[in-house]
């Protein structure tokens, strides 16, 4: 039987798009020089190419008349540049980037968030929608009741709006698309492995909602109606700020299960997470009739990822 290792040929199952430049076959002009696996992966110390007009990037070094990779990774080639992307690393954010983050700390006017990044992000009391209106002016009372809105320990999901001079992150949660999560799971995963996407929120055929933040955390939840947020002012304050979970039935836990499983999976033999991939794994599991827990024996895990990339 074939053995899938976590650092297997399938990590080349990465596409690239107008967002990102991971390499494959068909998007990098493959030289005879460059390395022969043509999957864009490369391991420290392995030589990327001999050919001498190929400029150097972060994650490579110069080994005599040879660019050689620093880090185990996917190789980015941009022009004449070349330059590796490790697999495992901190986020690092692009203005429009849809985030799942945490609250680490309540400050005035603000509000420190954990992003995954190499240091906390910010988001601002200006910048999230208040009760009584989007486009509110905010008031001392505002600043008085901070913890009413975002207190420590709460999972958000915002858009990083900005960037401040010592290079944090400045969120915002101005959409009625964003704000406090519940009635869900989060899944941590490396961010390489997210994907910019056209819309990062994700309706699955089974009925549960998926939020692909680009920072490598993963919001598995039941499905929200895009108007339950909305009331008669054109914000309903109680359920975006509400710290309750509403009722949820068997059915949607088990699928909850199921999909969190998927994605540890996944994220476990380093293949992209889209809603594409996780709807594929999540068809395998119940036509083949197995328990969510089955997924996270290695036999059971195998046979889902060469299900997968083998279609």
């Amino acid at each position: 039987m074939f053995k899938f290792a976590p650092l297997g040929p399938q990590i080349s199952v990465y596409e690239g798009n107008a967002h990102d430049s991971y390499v494959n076959e068909e998007e990098m002009d493959w030289d005879d020089d460059l390395v022969g696996n043509k999957t864009g992966i490369v391991a420290p110390g392995q030589t990327i190419t001999s050919v001498t007009e190929f400029m150097r990037g972060h994650g490579t070094f110069a080994d005599g008349d040879e660019v050689a990779a620093t880090v185990a990774g996917t190789l980015q080639r941009v022009n004449k540049l070349l330059s590796v992307k490790p697999i495992r690393s901190r986020y690092v954010p692009e203005i429009g980037d849809l985030v799942v983050a945490r609250i680490v700390e309540v400050q005035p006017k603000r509000w420190k968030v954990d992003a995954n990044g190499r240091q906390d992000a910010v988001l601002m009391l200006s910048s999230v929608n208040l009760p009584g209106g989007i486009q509110r002016r905010k008031l001392e009372s505002d600043e008085l009741q901070m913890r009413a809105f975002f207190e420590e320990g709460d999972l958000l999901v915002a858009e990083v709006q900005a960037f401040f001079m010592d290079g944090a992150m400045s969120l915002h949660t101005r959409s009625l698309r964003y704000g406090k999560l519940r009635n869900g799971q989060l899944v941590t995963v490396p961010p390489i492995l997210i994907k910019r996407l056209k819309s990062h929120f994700c309706a699955l055929t089974c009925g549960v909602d998926v939020i692909l933040g680009v920072n490598g955390y993963v919001w598995v939840c039941k499905h929200v109606k895009e108007n339950e947020q909305v009331g008669e002012d054109g914000f309903n304050a109680e359920s975006v700020y509400s710290n309750k979970n509403d009722y949820i039935d068997t059915s949607t836990r088990l699928a909850i299960i199921r999909v969190t499983n998927v994605v540890k999976v996944l994220a476990q033999y380093y293949v992209s997470i889209t809603d594409v991939t996780i709807n594929h794994a999540y068809d395998w599991v119940v036509e083949t009739g197995h328990e969510p827990t089955d997924l996270l024996h290695e036999d059971v895990a195998e046979a889902l990822i060469q299900a997968i990339t083998i279609s």
